[in-house]
């Protein structure tokens, strides 16, 4: 973690929770992508890093195995109503689709944390989404993850048609 991580952690951060969500999109993945499991729950060292204590550090992971395109997560809403409420001091994700595969979803988190001086971690940093440039970031990372989910759907349709067409679609 950078110098400039560390500049963005402040008290006022410290003494709310930290909240680590955890996502896979099917269960399959949860049982079969062990690592990416791993990685997400090893984000808890992170904040740990920063100043949280372990203890501090809430995981919500009832929602693995449910897709980031899905708005009706348990998780995730429990996780946008404490934002809402100040609890959160930072929200950590391995990357942006961890948290939503939709814009929606995503902007209105953002929207929130930004009102509510919360902070978003990822893997490949921390960001303010007070702070325009890191907004910015933020969103395009999400607008990238919610392209991705188009972009693969339309290659599991386009195989599925080529099979079918050949009759070989089972």
């Amino acid at each position: 973690m950078n110098r400039e991580s560390h500049d963005k952690v402040t008290a006022g951060h410290l003494r709310r929770l930290a909240y680590l969500y955890v996502r896979q999109s099917t269960l399959r993945q949860v049982f079969e992508n062990t690592e990416s499991t791993k990685r997400q729950y090893a984000l808890r060292e992170r904040a740990v890093a920063l100043g949280w204590p372990l203890d501090r550090v809430l995981v919500i992971d009832s929602d693995l195995g449910r897709s980031g395109a899905d708005s009706d997560r348990e998780g995730f809403q429990k996780l946008v109503a404490a934002v809402g409420m100040g609890e959160v001091g930072v929200v950590l994700g391995l990357e942006v689709s961890r948290l939503a595969r939709n814009s929606a979803d995503w902007h209105r988190l953002l929207e929130i944390c930004a009102l509510t001086d919360t902070l978003i971690l990822d893997e490949d940093g921390l960001y303010d989404p007070g702070h325009f440039n890191d907004r910015l970031l933020l969103g395009l990372k999400g607008t990238m993850s919610e392209a991705e989910l188009h972009v693969l759907r339309a290659r599991l349709l386009g195989g599925q048609r080529a099979k079918a067409s050949r009759g070989e679609l089972e």
